[in-house]
């Protein structure tokens, strides 16, 4: 490995792991960058089994013979190696996971390649919640659905805090970018998707009943937090679902939705990703 001990907190390389608490800065530099963060030797073992490419790896000194079996195959990736102290400095918070790599983002697929094939696919309009994409994908990853599309102005899926919530899963479900709702609804249904949109309306059908006959292939659409789903998605969807509620609660959190939603349409997905 191409271990380097940090002597100074400006040395080059180490600008992708600058200043990580900062989620203003960083959505806008990763993405911009190329990259993104892999947290803890879990996740980026994950992120090297799915094909991702490591352009440098932080470590504390401990934690520097885990990391050396992962990078076997990457002997030119610079390893930037200090004490505790050191590296919160840099970063902003204390790395108790050990270990982060600094990733070359994969190209992401055309929302039709990934439609293709699949019967059951997640659709997040506008969720900004990072811990909830982050959980929606862990569920997608656990219950079934084969792939996630996110509409532009949702949160990034590769930010560190989704990535780690999702318990690496983000890396290994197939997602995309769709594009906004007049392309978009047009590109489901040519696919041959059935359009649902889970959200409060006086006409929607609850999810027990859509359940015991759903389409062949669904795309199921989840909103923001608080503002639910935009007036365009709903005038996109076929179907309106909701939850039945209990004790005057009107609605759940959107990444305890998604998880009920896959779980009542679980026996009619055929995930395509491993």
């Amino acid at each position: 490995m191409l271990v380097h001990r940090i002597q100074d907190l400006d040395a080059d390389g180490l600008a992708d792991y600058s200043r990580l608490t900062d989620v203003a800065l960083r959505r806008v530099t990763e993405p911009a960058g190329g990259l993104y963060i892999a947290e803890s030797t879990k996740v980026i073992t994950r992120a090297l089994a799915a094909g991702h490419r490591p352009r440098s790896v932080l470590v504390q000194e401990q934690w520097l013979a885990d990391v050396e079996p992962l990078l076997a195959g990457f002997p030119d990736v610079p390893v930037f190696v200090g004490d505790a102290a050191v590296l919160e400095r840099l970063t902003g918070y204390h790395l108790h996971r050990g270990a982060l790599a600094a990733m070359h983002r994969p190209v992401l697929p055309a929302p039709a390649d990934l439609l293709r094939d699949a019967r059951r696919v997640v659709i997040l309009e506008d969720i900004v919640d990072h811990t909830n994409v982050g959980a929606i994908f862990r569920s997608v990853a656990g219950l079934g659905a084969d792939a996630v599309l996110v509409t532009p102005r949702c949160a990034d899926p590769l930010y560190r805090r989704s990535v780690r919530v999702s318990m690496g899963t983000v890396l290994q479900v197939p997602w995309t970018r769709l594009p906004e709702w007049d392309a978009a609804e047009p590109l489901l249904h040519e696919a041959g998707f059935s359009i649902a949109a889970l959200a409060l309306a006086d006409d929607a059908v609850t999810l027990d009943e859509y359940a015991a006959d759903p389409p062949d292939r669904v795309a199921m659409v989840f909103g923001a937090e608080g503002d639910g789903l935009t007036r365009r998605a709903l005038h996109a969807a076929d179907t309106v679902l909701t939850i039945p509620m209990l004790h005057g609660v009107d609605s759940l959190n959107v990444a305890s939705a998604s998880a009920v939603a896959l779980w009542a349409l679980r026996a009619r997905s055929q995930p395509a990703h491993r």
